[in-house]
C-alpha cells in the first residue's frame, strides 16, 4: 500500500509540472511562425534602408565615397550598423546599397522621426566619369558638380534631354504638370519653343482591352508649355488664359485644337436637396 501510494504521488508531481510546462508554453511566440510580437515584448530590430539618399561627395583620394542618408531618430537608439556596401557593377556606373538595423518599424521603438547620417565606401579605383546609382534608384555625377561633390540627379537621369519637339522631351513636360503615372500622349502641337499636349490616364480597371465595361473610362487634360534651359514649363491650360499670360503664344496653335470631350473633365454639380425640402432645412442648424 505505502509503495502504491509514492507511486501515486510521484505520478500527480509529474502531471502537475507537465501542466505548468503546456500553461507556461501558451503565452510563448515563436518569430517566423505567423504570429505578431507581444506588445509587451522586446521591440524587434530589423534590416532597414534610408528613406533618402541626399548627398555624396569624394574623399581627397578620389577614392572613398561619402553617402548622406536619411535615417530613424528618437530619444533612444534607432540605427545599428550603418554601411554602404558595393554591389554588381553596371556599364559606367559605381553601384553601392545602404543598410542599417532599426527597430524603427515598430511604434514602441519611439523612432518616429528622421535625421541624417554619414556612411562610407572604398572603391575599386577612381570614378572617374561614371555614375554613382545608390539602392538602384539615386543617381549622382561628378558633371557638372564642384569637387568634392556630387551632383544629384533628377527623375530623368543625369544629362536630361534637351528641350525640343523630342519623345524624351515630351516625358519631360509631363513630369512638370505632375501628370498621373501610366499617362498617354494623346497628341502635341510644338514648334521647339512653344508647345501645347494632350494627354489622358486611365481610371477604370485593369483590362487586356477596351471591350469590357469601364475600361475606356479615362481622364485627360490640355496644357501649354514654353520652352526654357531648365525644359519645358507649364503657362496654363487654356488658349484665353495662355495668351493673356504669354502673348507671344502662337495663335495659329490655339485655332486648329478641337474642344476636349466633356468626359475627360466631368463635372460633379452640388447635390439637390432632397424633395419637400428647402435648401434652409436641408443644411444642419447650427449648434
Amino acid at each position: 500500500m505505502r509503495s502504491g501510494g509514492t507511486r501515486g504521488a510521484v505520478v500527480s508531481a509529474v502531471l502537475g509540472a507537465v501542466a505548468v510546462l503546456v500553461l507556461g508554453a501558451c503565452g510563448t511566440q515563436v518569430a517566423g511562425r505567423g504570429t505578431s510580437a507581444s506588445p509587451t515584448g522586446p521591440v524587434p530590430w530589423t534590416l532597414a534602408q534610408p528613406s533618402a539618399v541626399t548627398g555624396a561627395r569624394l574623399s581627397g583620394d578620389g577614392r572613398t565615397l561619402l553617402l548622406d542618408a536619411q535615417v530613424p531618430s528618437g530619444a533612444r537608439p534607432c540605427v545599428r550598423g550603418l554601411k554602404a556596401v558595393l554591389t554588381e557593377p553596371v556599364e559606367n556606373s559605381v553601384r553601392v546599397q545602404i543598410t542599417f538595423s532599426s527597430p524603427s518599424g515598430d511604434t514602441r521603438s519611439g523612432c518616429t522621426k528622421e535625421k541624417s547620417a554619414t556612411t562610407k565606401v572604398r572603391l575599386s579605383g577612381p570614378l572617374g566619369g561614371r555614375e554613382v546609382v545608390v539602392d538602384n534608384d539615386v543617381q549622382f555625377t561628378a558633371e557638372g558638380a564642384r569637387p568634392p561633390a556630387l551632383r544629384l540627379c533628377g527623375r530623368l537621369g543625369c544629362t536630361p534631354p534637351a528641350t525640343g519637339c523630342t519623345a524624351a522631351s515630351y516625358d519631360q513636360a509631363l513630369i512638370a504638370v505632375d501628370a498621373p503615372e501610366h499617362t498617354y500622349r494623346d497628341s502635341q502641337d510644338c514648334d521647339g519653343r512653344w508647345m501645347v499636349m494632350d494627354f489622358s490616364w486611365r481610371t477604370g480597371p485593369a483590362c487586356d482591352g477596351d471591350a469590357a465595361p469601364g475600361c475606356s473610362s479615362r481622364l485627360g487634360d490640355r496644357w501649354f508649355f514654353k520652352a526654357e534651359k531648365s525644359g519645358w514649363v507649364p503657362i496654363a491650360e487654356g488658349c484665353r488664359t495662355v495668351q493673356r499670360r504669354e502673348p507671344a503664344f502662337p495663335t495659329s496653335m490655339c485655332r486648329s485644337l478641337a474642344p476636349l470631350s466633356p468626359s475627360l473633365h466631368p463635372s460633379y454639380p452640388p447635390a439637390s436637396p432632397a424633395p419637400g425640402r428647402s435648401s434652409a432645412s436641408a443644411s444642419p442648424s447650427p449648434s
